[in-house]
């Protein structure tokens, strides 16, 4: 477990709302890492990280499962330019140990767009932590639904409270609204939704096998 300690003293990777402490260690990590390894998804695809906590643990389970699964990693680097230098990234990633990270600096909308998301495999795990309103998730839900598999696990996180966040400067300032869309998701009869409150919270959502839904 050489690389949960490495994960562990790497600063840039702690915080940001995965309640990761000397207690808890991973925190939300465990479970992200857990219904990778129990789902053996796959693929997986990833929207959004700060400097890639969650890729690394699901890319990780990945590799832990030596089934050969990749991850799709969407992040347009809208916070700094971490994410602009593809050789940077790969090597970041490398650091950790994963290989299996494919990124794409590009909003959801864009892309959709691409011949790369055409070709994309069917998704047995979709995690979004893109930006953080109501508006957007559901943006980022629909536009993954017709690729994801019927019994596909998607997590949403800063899922479970309204907070202000100036991570995109002060003038840029805006309010979480993500439980807004989780509340219309526990509303529909298709879907199981279960909210897990560490840290920023992160809710799991899963089809209801046996009920339809019209897709959008």
């Amino acid at each position: 477990m050489d690389w949960i300690e490495q994960i562990s003293r790497e600063e840039t990777l702690l915080g940001m709302g995965h309640g990761q402490s000397e207690e808890t260690g991973m925190g939300l990590g465990w479970l992200y890492y857990a219904l990778a390894r129990v789902e053996q998804p796959g693929h997986v695809l990833c929207i959004g990280s700060w400097r890639g906590f969650v890729p690394i643990v699901l890319a990780r389970a990945l590799k832990d499962n030596a089934g050969g699964a990749r991850l799709t990693f969407v992040d347009p680097s809208l916070v700094d330019d971490f994410w602009t230098e593809a050789q940077r990234v790969k090597s970041w990633f490398a650091s950790f140990g994963v290989d299996n990270i494919d990124h794409h600096c590009l909003t959801t909308d864009d892309f959709a767009r691409t011949e790369a998301f055409q070709n994309l495999p069917q998704i047995g795990l979709l995690f979004i932590d893109g930006y953080h309103t109501a508006e957007q998730a559901r943006l980022d839900h629909t536009a993954f639904l017709p690729k994801l598999t019927d019994s596909a696990v998607v997590l949403f996180h800063d899922s479970i409270r309204e907070r202000t966040s100036d991570i995109y400067g002060r003038e840029r300032r805006y309010i979480h609204t993500v439980h807004e869309y989780m509340k219309e998701l526990k509303r529909d009869a298709a879907y199981q939704v279960m909210d897990f409150p560490l840290g920023s919270g992160v809710t799991v959502v899963r089809r209801n096998s046996g009920v339809a839904r019209d897709e959008p």
